[in-house]
């Protein structure tokens, strides 16, 4: 069953007053395969993506909730991170409970205070945003069902991807494991633009312990946001190539996940991380994220690959870094021949 804005208004009676609670949760950031680039109306994509779900890059978030004796149309919050107040962050939170405040007016009946931290090092260029927003909507979720009479949990798995998605795009995709998609694609059942779904696929025990290798080749703020690079994609003179593209990747990466096709997942994977850089390197204004050190890490894993026949690729986050995608079973020969040659810091994750 697909869901509207509509199904995730809520129309019941409180079942329960507020009153104080602490609710943790957490969420791991993903890596797309097939890339999200461009956006309509309000946070929803051009084209529809495919993604790994990392899971040692995780957002921990506890939210502590005072019942307030009066309502008010605004919410009150503090965001700490690492335990240290950051009010540069809060005007972000602070739209994201505007977007959502129709979807979940409860949120209005609490002093909210949210701690969050990050397993992987803070300024690593690995963007938090997108587990952060995550972690969130599944407090607000979890608020949810106390406060309301229960519903059921296909309901709530998409709720929490539709909220998470109007604090970042991607964090839909940072809801559920080990695989999602994002945006409406014809061919591929109940994906929608409002939400991720967990395709209802058995992925190939080969991609069940995949792994993902992140050399970190630059830290810290993008010269350019995500934001302005989805914008530009409206007059972009590809743009129609672009979703056409897409859709045709994301049901050819549903096939090789399903049947374990190495060479062809290959193959995709790295023409996708190179076409999002493309697309940056073509619009207008133009830009460039990736470093000379990034091409030297590509140049370098090819090859690797052609060397010694192991199947393993790169792709590309909106930004420098390179993640190094291969099987578990060949991680000892990778450690000893690859990464030990490496000069970047490496963050070693896994599906």
């Amino acid at each position: 069953m697909a869901f509207t804005e509509q199904d995730f208004i809520i129309r019941e009676k409180l079942l329960n007053q507020p009153h104080d609670l602490v609710i943790d949760s957490e969420a791991p950031s993903n890596i797309a395969l097939v890339k999200y680039w461009g956006k309509y109306g309000v946070q929803l994509p051009m084209n529809p993506s495919i993604s790994f779900t990392l899971n040692k890059s995780q957002t921990q978030t506890t939210v502590y909730l005072t019942a307030l004796d009066k309502i008010s149309d605004k919410v009150s919050f503090k965001f700490y991170l690492d335990q240290k107040h950051q009010a540069d962050f809060e005007p972000k939170i602070a739209g994201f409970f505007k977007k959502i405040k129709k979807f979940v007016p409860f949120i209005t009946y609490f002093n909210w205070k949210i701690y969050s931290s990050n397993s992987f090092p803070h300024s690593s260029g690995i963007a938090s945003s997108a587990s952060g927003f995550a972690a969130l909507s599944k407090i607000i979720v979890d608020l949810e069902k106390q406060l309301y009479p229960p519903k059921t949990e296909t309901y709530y798995a998409y709720k929490t991807s539709f909220l998470a998605r109007l604090g970042s795009g991607s964090a839909s995709r940072s809801t559920a494991h080990p695989v999602m998609i994002w945006g409406h694609h014809p061919d591929i059942k109940q994906t929608s633009d409002l939400y991720a779904i967990v395709p209802d696929f058995e992925i190939h025990p080969i991609f069940k312990t995949y792994k993902d290798s992140i050399i970190l080749v630059e830290k810290g703020q993008k010269k350019v946001s995500s934001t302005v690079g989805h914008t530009l994609m409206n007059t972009h003179p590809f743009k129609n190539i672009r979703k056409q593209h897409a859709y045709e990747r994301v049901l050819q990466m549903t096939r090789y996940l399903k049947s374990g096709d190495l060479e062809n997942f290959i193959k995709l994977t790295e023409a996708e991380a190179l076409e999002l850089h493309a697309l940056m390197m073509t619009s207008s204004p133009n830009y460039i994220l990736m470093q000379p050190d990034t091409l030297k890490i590509i140049h370098n894993i090819r090859n690797f690959r052609k060397k010694t026949g192991l199947p393993l690729c790169f792709t590309l986050d909106a930004g420098a870094n390179v993640h190094v995608l291969y099987p578990d079973e060949i991680t000892q020969q990778l450690q000893q021949l690859l990464f030990s040659k490496i000069e970047f810091e490496t963050i070693h994750d896994y599906i």
